[in-house]
């Protein structure tokens, strides 16, 4: 995806801040939840405007300013030099808008965001992007007072973050949707963009259950015009309750262009709850590479329907490889329910808490299985890493525009498979990623460790009819399965 087609993050820093209740109208609502004023059911039939409802939640809105020492900065710019950031945080990367890019000794990087106010004891929501590495952080309310908050928890999965006020306890304070909103709902977005202050906007939910790349959760698209700022700032529906928590806009620009992403309030309420108690949040954690079931991966395998998982490699010491599921396996549903793809059973996995015994129905060799596994808790990302070779005794493979050498007689590639040491332009390899450098380990389901073993299998695999071939593939990334179509190349 280019930089012109991603989902940008809308500021490194989303304002966190405290509202103070002045002699109005709404001064009850300092100690109750913030809802919707009566006539809002007429809205519903026949919106006119939605002044009522702005008046009464955007209290709650805070602006959110922090700052970042020299140290922590430069902390992160190491971590994205050397490799060791998470995926996670690369997609936040990208869309940072901290006012400083060059770090210097004894400089100050600083940003701004936005956040709400969820209790009247002062605990507000942002994003985790926001506050990030925050030495400070302050809020700002509506009317202009300014607080000093703590960061409480963070989870960079969700991109979600909690800090608190202390020292009040009648902030003013909105409530998550207990119900989804339906596309064509309205959506009213409060923020703090660019750093000019309590700003609302308005348009419609465009989509649910939207994947912009970050992660295995899902997000609620809205055209309501969000911007840099708007980070960790919230949208209402015409209750008053917080329908989405604004995160990442698509843009070419960087501007608006009425596509927004928000964390959908069941995801954001879940989160904030664990952010609360413990500081972060815990998943379930099976210890598998998988990968989802294309049509061609679903051919070679002989299945009807392109529906699941595969199982890529299962790490050592895992959950997953202590209940015996194996390289290869399909993973069609758990605890009965049918698994669509890799990013289905991420979510269903880590919505469960550690030390759950889950039942997963797997396929293997064309049999179904049903193994136990007990989740522990998912540890931080790890990626093998695979040297490229430095020699190569190359032996073409045809048809597949391929040149391989036994992985045992290439330094730096081990002692199973075969090593890719040339790759034919414009062939199936190179069109289906294959690189100099990645080993195959299983071809047609077999172990490979010479290239008449691959010959073997794709001549076996002709001659049972398959279009396609799938092989087992360790890179510098990852293990995965890549199907390979056959008399071709």
């Amino acid at each position: 995806m280019t930089s012109s087609r991603r989902a940008r993050f809308l500021g490194s820093v989303a304002a966190l801040g405290l509202v103070v209740v002045g002699a109005g109208a709404y001064q009850h609502v300092a100690a109750s939840p913030i809802t919707a004023p009566a006539r809002a059911a007429e809205a519903v039939q026949h919106p006119a405007g939605f002044a009522d409802l702005v008046a009464n939640v955007k209290p709650a809105v805070v602006a959110v300013q922090v700052k970042i020492d020299a140290a922590a900065a430069k902390t992160t710019m190491n971590d994205q030099q050397n490799g060791t950031e998470s995926p996670m945080q690369r997609f936040f990367r990208q869309f940072d808008n901290r006012s400083s890019s060059r770090i210097e000794p004894h400089t100050t990087v600083t940003g701004v965001g936005s956040g709400f106010f969820i209790s009247a004891d002062g605990y507000a929501v942002t994003n985790n992007h926001v506050v990030d590495h925050a030495s400070s952080v302050q809020v700002t309310t509506d009317e202009g007072t300014i607080y000093t908050a703590r960061v409480v928890g963070t989870d960079p999965t969700t991109d979600l973050a909690l800090i608190k006020v202390d020292g009040k306890n009648d902030f003013p304070y909105v409530r998550f949707a207990d119900q989804a909103p339906r596309i064509g709902d309205w959506a009213v977005a409060v923020g703090n963009p660019f750093g000019l202050g309590g700003t609302v906007t308005a348009g419609i939910v465009s989509a649910n259950a939207r994947d912009i790349g970050s992660g295995p959760y899902d997000y609620m698209q809205i055209d309501a015009p969000i911007n840099k700022g708007n980070s960790g700032g919230p949208t209402f529906d015409l209750n008053g309750n917080v329908i989405g928590v604004n995160t990442a806009i698509f843009s070419p620009s960087g501007g608006s262009v009425g596509i927004g992403f928000d964390v959908p309030a069941e995801t954001a309420k879940t989160a904030v709850a664990e952010l609360k108690d413990k500081g972060h949040v815990t998943r379930g954690w099976i210890g598998v590479q998988i990968q989802s079931i294309t049509p061609a991966i679903g051919e070679s395998l002989g299945m009807k329907q392109a529906r699941g998982a595969i199982v890529d490699e299962p790490q050592a010491g895992s959950p997953a490889a202590k209940a015996g599921i194996q390289s290869g396996d399909v993973i069609t549903s758990i605890n009965g329910a049918t698994v669509k793809d890799s990013r289905d059973v991420a979510r269903k996995i880590g919505t469960m808490a550690p030390g759950t015994s889950v039942k997963v129905d797997v396929m293997r060799n064309g049999q179904s299985k049903t193994v136990t596994v007990t989740l522990a808790e998912r540890p931080n990302e790890q990626q093998a890493n695979v040297q490229a070779p430095n020699t190569a005794r190359n032996a073409a493979t045809p048809h597949l525009g391929l040149s391989l050498a036994p992985a045992g007689e290439v330094a730096g590639s081990g002692s199973e498979g075969v090593v890719v040491t040339g790759v034919v332009p414009g062939g199936p390899a190179a069109d289906h990623g294959f690189q100099v450098g990645d080993v195959i380990l299983d071809v047609g389901g077999k172990t490979v460790g010479s290239v008449s073993d691959v010959r073997t299998a794709l001549t076996d695999a002709k001659v049972q009819g398959k279009h396609d071939i799938l092989m087992r593939v360790k890179s510098a990334d990852a293990t995965k399965f890549v199907a390979l179509p056959l008399g071709s190349g």
